[in-house]
């Protein structure tokens, strides 16, 4: 049955620190267009990631004057650069216009529409749930750098336990709080985890270059990752 399929898509998925992994990048492509064929539609939501901190970091070190409003537009700027450069990577199949407002409705016949930042205060993810709430969707699938969504940051604690299901209110309460940071490097934006919840969405979190794990939780299979509820 055709369904339509939000994803929010880590910048570290489409240029982590390392560079382009143009092998990735072909088979992200094909893995999407295998689930097109089969009558599927998708939002792509980019984020920033790692260029996204870059640039913050080093117009802070320039200009420390900024305010976060400032290194929010910054951050959003890289999102809708890295969104023009995966919307070339679906040419033919993707809509023409990013969306950069989550309210507005692209009108298009293509199977693939591409999403980027919004505005201040909140990364892409919370664009992610802005736009299942506005098309009916009941989950958000979010591409990272994790496997799973951890009780504790792993590289630093021993102790530090995989979460395979949580609900939002212990998510937010432990996990990632709910104060938002210009470039936060959280499992999912806290203003969007506060708006999933509200909205009674579900977020399965999961890393995007494990592509079969990625092709299961399209397909509605089990998959090694997190889920939000």
């Amino acid at each position: 049955m055709k369904k339509r399929i939000i994803i929010s898509v880590g910048g570290s998925i489409v240029i982590p620190t390392t560079g382009f992994n143009v092998s990735f990048l072909k088979k992200f492509r094909q893995l999407i267009i295998k689930h097109v064929k089969k009558g599927n539609e998708f939002i792509l939501v980019i984020g920033g990631g790692s260029t996204c901190r870059d640039y913050q970091q080093a117009a802070k070190k320039v200009q420390p004057k900024l305010s976060d409003k400032d290194l929010d537009w910054i951050g959003i700027h890289t999102t809708r650069f890295n969104a023009q450069f995966v919307r070339y990577l679906f040419k033919d199949i993707s809509a023409e216009e990013i969306i950069t407002d989550p309210h507005k409705t692209v009108k298009t016949k293509k199977p693939i529409i591409i999403g980027a930042g919004y505005e201040p205060g909140h990364s892409t993810d919370m664009d992610a749930v802005l736009l299942a709430k506005k098309y009916n969707a009941k989950t958000v699938i979010n591409l990272s750098n994790i496997d799973y969504v951890f009780t504790k940051d792993p590289s630093k604690y021993r102790d530090a336990k995989k979460i395979k299901e949580i609900d939002w209110k212990t998510f937010r309460k432990d996990i990632v709080g709910n104060k938002w940071d210009p470039g936060k490097n959280a499992p999912f934006d806290p203003i969007a985890s506060r708006e999933a919840e509200k909205i009674g969405l579900t977020v399965s979190i999961l890393r995007g270059t494990n592509l079969k794990e990625v092709g299961n939780a399209i397909s509605g299979k089990n998959f090694k990752g997190t889920i939000i509820k």
